[in-house]
């Protein structure tokens, strides 16, 4: 890896910890404002939980606003997302407020502010070696892939951009990707994919 090793190993969790922690209380009236919003118009719970693959494939609780209803059909399987997705879900996804209660997780270690995003545990299996790379370094609220696309790219777009990203771990790639992420949360781009409203499931390789 040509990744600046010191930045790496040490710097970065420093920092993570230090915006993390002023985030959570700079933007605490905002999520009371959420919380009741989400309560109010999709019901309870209002934190979305599932379990996520972290560093070096260590699994860990996510935390997000709930986004969809609960809908179900006369078998008691869920609604597809399509359906369960509500107006005020995609506005919250849309400017990525949804992904607020993650800072948590920053917090706690389980994730960074910027690397590879912490994908499902189904898909563990799924990766080849190049792939699975992705969990050389914490997963991260944004990364690579979302500023180049986020879901409206191929899986194996995501996947060649994550290594990438591990790679070449910098504070001078960290900061741009930041930058360039609070851009795309006011152009709104790639929020959906081109078949789903939310992102296309990772059926493996060829």
């Amino acid at each position: 890896m040509k990744n600046d090793t010191i930045y790496a190993r040490y710097i970065k969790r420093l920092i993570d910890i230090l915006l993390s922690g002023l985030a959570l209380v700079f933007l605490s009236p905002l999520f009371v404002i959420v919380t009741i919003l989400v309560r109010i118009k999709l019901g309870s719970p209002v934190i979305f939980k599932q379990e996520r693959p972290g560093l070096e494939e260590k699994i860990f609780t996510m935390y997000k606003f709930r986004t969809m209803t609960s809908e179900m059909d006369e078998k008691g399987n869920l609604l597809s997302d399509e359906i369960r997705l509500t107006k005020f879900g995609k506005i919250i996804r849309a400017t990525s407020i949804d992904e607020l209660p993650e800072l948590w997780n920053i917090l706690k270690g389980d994730m960074s502010i910027v690397g590879p995003r912490p994908l499902l545990v189904g898909y563990l299996p799924m990766y080849n070696e190049e792939q699975r790379k992705r969990h050389l370094v914490r997963p991260g609220l944004t990364g690579l892939a979302q500023v180049n696309g986020r879901n409206a790219i191929s899986w194996n777009e995501k996947f060649k951009l994550d290594c990438q990203y591990v790679d070449n771990v910098s504070f001078k790639q960290d900061l741009l990707i930041i930058f360039l992420t609070i851009y795309k949360v006011f152009v709104q781009e790639g929020i959906s994919s081109k078949t789903s409203v939310t992102n296309e499931k990772f059926e493996g390789n060829e």
